[in-house]
């Protein structure tokens, strides 16, 4: 893998670890709470960094700009019914061990085809292999500020003072 895929890598791993840290030792019940104005819960945005995951590490692999199962489903903010915190854990981090592995594979400047986005019908769009794994840090980061702010308001724990 060459030294800057590994430093997006290395980037993106943190990140994921710190939404880990987040639901560390929540219960089933809490991974479902919806405790602020958001309808987001942490089961939800777990639900959605794995689809994420997923989506990604198929348009980066697939290569046909073909549309995967569920990218645009907004059911995927969601908790799945019966969500258990083991099990999402395991798929998050399933997940993410499939986009490692897939962009250890690819060339940082790679363009890829990227499926139409339905506000822009009949557009195609091409991203370099690093701009996925960026966009996909960032949407990592991103949620995992918010699974804080919602694990904080569940119980009381902050995620900053879990990292050790």
């Amino acid at each position: 893998m060459n030294p800057e895929t590994e430093g997006i890598l290395e980037a993106l791993r943190e990140a994921r670890r710190l939404l880990l840290i987040t639901v560390r030792d929540i219960t089933d019940e809490q991974l479902t709470e919806r405790s602020t104005v958001s309808e987001l819960t942490l089961g939800g945005i777990l639900n959605h960094l794995t689809r994420a995951e997923r989506v990604w590490t198929h348009v980066l692999t697939d290569g046909t700009g073909r549309t995967p199962d569920g990218m645009w489903d907004m059911d995927q903010y969601k908790a799945p019914d019966g969500a258990a915190v083991a099990t999402s854990v395991t798929a998050y981090e399933e997940a993410a061990r499939a986009t490692d592995e897939a962009a250890a594979k690819a060339l940082p400047d790679a363009e890829v085809p990227l499926p139409p986005a339905p506000w822009e019908p009949g557009v195609v769009r091409h991203w370099q292999t690093r701009k996925i794994l960026l966009h996909l840090l960032q949407e990592t980061a991103q949620h995992a500020g918010h699974a804080d702010i919602v694990r904080e308001s569940v119980d009381g724990a902050n995620s900053t003072a879990r990292r050790g």
